[in-house]
């Protein structure tokens, strides 16, 4: 056997339309909102909501959000991820053939997959840019690459990363990015996550644990240590810990709700409402969620959620910048590669 065979890695995020159009955003939603894992409901009902309602009526609205969004290079989530690939490649050398992908949209899972056989890698290594773990990221994800090598002949060894939360690198490159501001300077701090429907932690429990005590995601334990919940509470005491913070200095909060249904809270609007009705008047916001900057962060927070506070009369509220292209979280990412 040839000794130098490489091992292959699959970064895969969410994904991003491929043009700040009403047509690219109406694809990726499509493809987005009929994973059964997203939106799990029956799948007659799925596609009327989605084909119908969602897709078509929202697509034009997010469509302006994402043109606000868009650089001149593109999609910042995918040339964050880029960058990614290209520096890890850098450390890793010629031991690892690394590749990016998207669950939704381009480059797609079955490319990245494609190339990394192309390469005859020994094993694949599928590390999901979600640092909490939830069914409709990482499940979808790890379900979507075995659907896809269940059809090859041969199939590699396969390594999963189901998540890291409070990985000692990850939290130092939070802290990093914390650091370039003066906390003593804000009255509060915001820990915002993307939400996720109730019933989806409650269909994921398999200890009867959830939402049966109030407040039991704020202890991450064995019975609950795939929630999503209770890992993103996990980061967040990671980091307010490494940072000396007061547990009274911050607050846990869940963002983007979509539809009726009962999601996460408390949501992030409330306590925004709440933190200006106490007198706060500048907010920073960390959102460990995510590991790139996208939509849900610099616009949704550094724009809509600002001009919310600031019509409060709140006088600002600054968005701690994601990972990005950090060398912290480079090393992290390369930590979780060869720890796997």
């Amino acid at each position: 056997m040839n000794t130098a065979a490489k091992k292959g890695v699959l970064l895969v995020n969410l994904g991003t339309p491929d043009a700040p159009s009403r047509g690219a955003v109406y694809r990726y939603l499509k493809e987005f909102l009929l994973d059964g894992r997203v939106i799990d409901v029956n799948p007659v009902l799925r596609n009327i909501l989605v084909r119908g309602i969602i897709a078509p009526f929202r697509s034009g609205a997010s469509a302006k959000l994402y043109q606000e969004l868009w650089t001149e290079d593109g999609s910042p989530l995918k040339i964050f991820g880029e960058v990614l690939r290209d520096k890890l490649k850098e450390k890793m050398g010629d031991t690892h053939e690394i590749v990016l992908a998207m669950r939704y949209q381009e480059p797609s899972i079955a490319a990245g997959i494609a190339e990394l056989m192309k390469e005859q890698v020994t094993e694949i290594i599928v590390v999901p840019l979600f640092p909490q773990y939830a069914s409709a990221t990482t499940g979808s994800v790890h379900q979507e690459v075995m659907r896809i090598l269940s059809k090859e002949q041969i199939i590699p060894s396969l390594k999963f990363i189901n998540s890291y939360p409070t990985h000692p690198k990850l939290i130092e490159a939070f802290v990093a990015r914390a650091q370039q501001y003066d906390i003593a300077d804000y009255d509060h701090i915001l820990f915002s996550y993307h939400g996720l429907p109730k019933r989806q932690l409650r269909k994921a429990d398999t200890c009867n644990h959830c939402f049966q005590v109030e407040n039991c995601c704020e202890t991450w334990s064995i019975s609950n240590q795939h929630c999503y919940s209770a890992q993103c509470y996990a980061t967040t005491h990671a980091i307010a810990a490494a940072l000396n913070l007061d547990k009274n200095h911050y607050s846990v909060c869940f963002q983007s709700r979509l539809g009726r249904d009962p999601w996460l809270e408390p949501y992030t609007s409330d306590v925004l409402k709440q933190r200006r009705e106490l007198g706060d008047n500048k907010i920073l916001v960390f959102c460990p969620a995510f590991v790139a900057d996208c939509l849900e962060t610099t616009i949704e927070i550094s724009v809509e959620y600002a001009e919310e506070f600031e019509e409060m009369g709140g006088e600002h509220l600054q968005l701690v910048e994601g990972l990005n292209d950090h060398p912290l979280w480079i090393d992290t990412v390369e930590a979780l590669i060869h720890e796997a």
